[in-house]
């Protein structure tokens, strides 16, 4: 088990190297322990974040780490909440493709060296994928993709750039920039890690996580919201929401966790992309960041990852400005929709209309 395997639990290297460590899985999650510590982490971060990555990635062994992703995946195959299995596997894959983006980049600086540093190369992430004969370099940071590959990884993507219409097709293959090819990649990560789950958990593997699941249960329950509103009217926002919306307009880089909040209940209220990089007055890097975290945030037009509950946000340090309706509501979503509810129709002017 190495650094690789560890950041990459996905390939299939990665899997050999837990089978051939010979870690029992029912006496790993009895003994407890960092493994399943992280994998509750995993599986938390990734349905209240959008991403796996460890808020201390110093924190864990790559031992810890890589067995951590095993006991994800049981501990998502046990919760037994609706959609918990599609937000899991989107939110690995994001986290893959920053992991994989960045040892790319790293390689392209090592290879006069001909040293890889324990990284992840490209050519071996097309190899583990089956796909080193359907991408190939056409020069200036460009690709063409066989489009069979091109088709089925980019199905499930939003945005009319990504229809086959939309792009030059020669001999069979389809050009793509850099940055396109890796979220064709992060797709890829993504089916793999959906594929066999949920998964069937005997008793010895799921007793002993009963309090993890608990754990984890508690986290993400008391949090039912609506999830549908008649209008974007940011003068009703729940004052957490409004408080993180004036830092983001006022230029601040928000923390991983705020901004997740912030755009995740823009998503849920209606916007999409540009309407979040609008409403929060965005640019730059800024912007693209917050697209690509919408981008993770939908499936087929639908939100995929719930704004954090109002527990949550108290105990990132966001929940503040309180008011006496926010001690009757549990998460913010809610607070919204009791706000348009209780407003007189006047004032429900949509963001998007009077903008």
């Amino acid at each position: 088990m190495d650094r690789l395997h560890a950041r990459h639990p996905y390939l299939a290297a990665s899997r050999d190297a837990v089978e051939a460590s010979g870690v029992d899985l029912a006496a790993l999650v009895a003994e407890g322990g960092p493994a399943v510590e992280r994998g509750r982490e995993r599986v938390g971060r990734a349905l209240l974040e959008g991403v796996t990555e460890a808020e201390d990635p110093r924190q864990w062994s790559d031992r810890a780490e890589l067995l951590s992703y095993p006991v994800a995946r049981v501990l998502v195959s046990l919760l037994e909440v609706p959609g918990a299995v599609e937000k899991y596997a989107a939110a690995e894959a994001a986290t893959a493709r920053d992991r994989f983006v960045a040892d790319f980049e790293t390689d392209l600086e090592l290879r006069s060296a001909g040293d890889a540093g324990g990284r992840l190369t490209l050519e071996r992430l097309l190899a583990d994928f089956d796909m080193a004969g359907r991408v190939e370099p056409i020069g200036d940071g460009r690709f063409s993709v066989g489009v069979t590959a091109y088709l089925r990884l980019a199905a499930d993507l939003s945005g009319e750039e990504w229809r086959l219409v939309r792009r030059p097709l020669d001999a069979g293959r389809v050009p793509v920039t850099r940055p396109e090819l890796y979220t064709l990649l992060r797709e890829a990560v993504r089916r793999r890690i959906e594929d066999g789950l949920p998964l069937s958990v005997p008793p010895s593997v799921a007793g002993p996580l009963e309090s993890d699941l608990a754990a984890l249960r508690r986290r993400i329950s008391d949090v039912d919201p609506p999830t549908a509103f008649p209008a974007v009217v940011p003068g009703l926002f729940p004052p957490c929401m409004q408080a993180l919306l004036r830092r983001a307009r006022s230029g601040e880089s928000l923390p991983d966790h705020s901004r997740f909040s912030l755009v995740s209940f823009l998503v849920a209220t209606g916007l999409d992309a540009e309407g979040v990089v609008d409403l929060c007055e965005l640019a730059d890097e800024e912007a693209e960041v917050a697209r690509a975290q919408v981008e993770r945030l939908r499936d087929d037009g639908s939100v995929v990852a719930t704004p954090p509950s109002c527990v949550v946000m108290d105990q990132y340090g966001d929940c503040v400005d309180k008011d006496e309706l926010c001690e009757t509501i549990e998460h913010p979503l809610s607070y919204y929709d009791a706000r348009l509810e209780r407003a007189p129709d006047e004032d429900v002017v949509d963001w998007r209309s009077d903008g």
